[in-house]
């Protein structure tokens, strides 16, 4: 048995070679991540009225078999429209070991387009987390919010974390770095490009000052637009699909309940190699709005060969049911550093998928 953490991308190759993950076509090598694989979307999806969980004693199936949906093919390609609720059968599955959980969470670019996804597995009663000893199938809900996307049998709308523990531990025991910890991590080698503040997590604010001579802050979502194709890279002008933000004298931004931006941290980050972050949600007494979906920092993110942070971490912002004030360097999430089980053979920025390193305001791959 190995140390506990988070496992790296040459110990989740092995999982494959052990058949402990399993898929319905082979494996690509571009899948895997320097801490995560990403996930496929099967040969079918399933348009049902409504989100829904398993529950305990059910599968997806099952439920599946108590609604009326549409079945639509996937092997050719086909759009799944925005405001509408589909179920997808990945073409992954696990026969996890007890002492191996998972977790998931959107890509960057699935985040990036508002297409909401979360990963469901049988008998469950939570999205997007799978137990130790999990045998079964993985399904996708996706809901595209801002466009309507275009989708196909491999396309890649989320990807998979595994976390191993040790025997002695609680499988539901998630021990993030304390905010003592990320101060000592941060003294040795720079977390960010400025001050390091913490409250449960590295403090992430927001850039409303303007970003570059054009003094950019952000993208707002237009609300008739064409469909976007996910496994087009660069293939869709920015133009078609969204409206640049500047910055206002006042260093505001009043977010509408009913668009969906695209924003930045103030501060540049780097992820050591020995460790990964994830965002997680501010309390809500901060503020009714979300900044993020996409929510996985590979070990290497923002490694800049000055050994200072160099990417910002680019926000999928929505505000909750009321119009809502932000201003310029107000908190607005948080990131939660855990430990690799070790250093990955591979760190991001190393690989051909490692599409935002360096970012600043950044929209997802989709565009020029």
């Amino acid at each position: 048995m190995g140390k506990a953490g988070l496992l790296p991308r040459q110990e989740i190759r092995t999982l494959i070679h052990r058949k402990v993950l399993r898929a319905a076509a082979e494996f690509e090598e571009s899948q895997l991540q320097p801490a995560s694989l990403d996930l496929r979307l099967g040969a079918r999806a399933y348009r049902v009225r409504a989100s829904f969980l398993p529950g305990r004693g059910k599968s997806v199936e099952d439920q599946l078999r108590q609604l009326q949906y549409d079945v639509i093919s996937l092997e050719e390609g086909a759009v799944l429209e925005r405001g509408c609720v589909y179920v997808v059968e990945l073409l992954e599955h696990l026969h996890l070991p007890e002492i191996v959980a998972a977790v998931a969470n959107p890509k960057s670019s699935t985040g990036r387009l508002d297409v909401f996804t979360r990963l469901i597995a049988d008998r469950s009663e939570v999205f997007d987390h799978v137990p130790g000893g999990y045998e079964g199938r993985l399904y996708a809900e996706v809901s595209p919010r801002s466009f309507s996307i275009k989708v196909r049998r491999g396309s890649r709308l989320n990807q998979i974390r595994f976390r191993r523990r040790n025997a002695q531990q609680d499988e539901h025991v998630y021990r993030p770095l304390s905010d003592r910890e990320l101060r000592e991590l941060h003294a040795q080698t720079s977390l960010v490009d400025g001050d390091l503040h913490v409250r449960h997590g590295l403090v992430l604010r927001i850039e409303l000052g303007g970003i570059g001579p054009e003094r950019l802050i952000g993208y707002r979502a237009q609300r008739h637009t064409d469909v976007v194709d996910l496994d087009r890279v660069a293939g869709h002008r920015m133009e078609d699909f969204w409206e640049p933000i500047r910055a206002r004298g006042d260093g505001r931004l009043i977010l509408d309940p009913n668009e969906f931006y695209i924003l930045a941290s103030k501060e540049k980050l780097h992820i050591p190699p020995q460790y990964a972050a994830e965002m997680v949600p501010i309390a809500p007494e901060m503020g009714e709005f979300r900044v993020h979906y996409a929510g996985f920092f590979d070990p290497g993110f923002g490694y800049t060969p000055e050994g200072q942070p160099g990417s910002r971490a680019v926000l999928e912002v929505r505000s909750h049911e009321v119009p809502f004030i932000l201003e310029d360097g107000q908190m607005v999430g948080r990131l939660a550093f855990e430990r690799m089980a070790e250093e990955p053979d591979t760190l991001y920025g190393q690989i051909g998928t490692s599409n935002y390193q360096g970012q600043e305001l950044k929209l997802s791959k989709h565009f020029v």
